[in-house]
């Protein structure tokens, strides 16, 4: 395979991965919203433990990858990589407990945030990732970003606050107290700091480092899994014990936990063929396709000026981000 023929096959896999990562955000958003607002006559689920079954079903699927990529598809080769990779190099992974610690954080947050805000509040708020994304990328990876990247960041975020704006109160939606929006905007907030820093650091570790992004995924999950039970004990410990582990589980709660799950994996390749400030032009789009699966079918938004307008803005940021000007062909470009 040539360099040209290279060259296609990154730039295919990095627009794939983004496709599938709008798609992956629009539907756990949607559902874990969903999820933490129905009423059932049961018991709720604990959000803790989801976190810990999502992470639980990463490394599941990580091992499958190594096993058929890495492994030679034999019992003897996995274990083999596993010992080279793993075992024999412990600093290495415990440079993972950062981020992974960071990410669980993170996923519990997002739970508590979606549980005392309104999806359109939740929805605009968490957009500051982008911005912490790009602090924590020109910090600690050193990188420059154009004029034209930073007035496309901040097109991005009027945009994304445009279409997020809430239109006239629905006289259906009980309003939330003034306490409950206070813990859900600091669960925000912390969530945007947690993933801008995790996911750079992230990001350095992956580009510095021969191992596969699925061997750093299972480094990655096991030490989830550790913080996450760690969560589950400390804050829903007494729950555990009288209910079980799985209480107030449904289907729709299982498939929050399958899309957090493969979401990770997703967000994983998209750091590793792109990087993290365009995941989250991804993820901004994502939220306008939210917002219109939300009025055609879902039949609780209703379109206003504002709506179309952060659209625009947010499309042209897209376009504004990526553009790269051509260079003629008698210039000297410098190294």
């Amino acid at each position: 395979m040539n360099a040209a023929q290279m060259n296609t096959v990154t730039f295919n896999l990095k627009y794939l991965s983004l496709g599938i990562l709008i798609l992956q955000t629009t539907s756990l958003v949607l559902t874990m919203r969903y999820s933490r607002t129905v009423q059932s006559g049961g018991h709720r689920y604990l959000s803790s433990t989801a976190v810990v079954l999502a992470e639980g079903m990463k490394i599941c699927a990580c091992v499958f990858l190594v096993f058929f990529q890495e492994g030679g598809r034999t019992i003897e080769g996995f274990l083999k990589v596993i010992k080279e990779e793993i075992i024999e190099k412990p600093v290495d992974s415990l440079k993972l407990a950062i981020p992974s610690g960071l990410y669980t954080l993170q996923n519990n947050l997002l739970f508590l945030a979606l549980s005392h805000l309104d999806a359109a509040t939740y929805q605009v708020t968490y957009q500051l990732k982008i911005l912490t994304t790009a602090m924590f990328s020109v910090v600690m990876l050193g990188k420059e970003l154009s004029r034209l990247k930073w007035v496309s960041l901040v097109l991005l975020m009027a945009g994304v606050a445009l279409v997020q704006m809430p239109a006239e109160s629905k006289p259906a939606e009980k309003e939330l107290s003034t306490s409950s929006e206070v813990i859900g905007l600091v669960a925000v907030l912390a969530a945007c700091f947690s993933s801008g820093f995790a996911g750079v650091y992230f990001e350095k570790i992956l580009k510095g480092t021969k191992q596969s992004i699925w061997l750093r995924n299972i480094q990655l999950a096991f030490f989830g899994i550790l913080f996450g039970l760690g969560g589950v004990i400390g804050k829903d410990g007494d729950k555990v014990r009288e209910n079980g582990f799985l209480q107030g589980y449904s289907a729709v709660t299982w498939v929050v936990v399958i899309l957090q799950a493969f979401g990770g994996l997703v967000i994983a390749a998209v750091i590793k063929y792109a990087d993290n400030i365009l995941k989250g032009f991804a993820t901004s789009l994502s939220i306008i396709l939210s917002t219109v699966i939300s009025y055609y079918l879902l039949h609780d938004f209703t379109p206003t000026s504002f709506f179309f307008l952060g659209a625009a803005l947010v499309i042209s940021a897209t376009f504004l981000y990526g553009y790269v000007p051509k260079v003629p062909s008698n210039t000297v470009q410098s190294v």
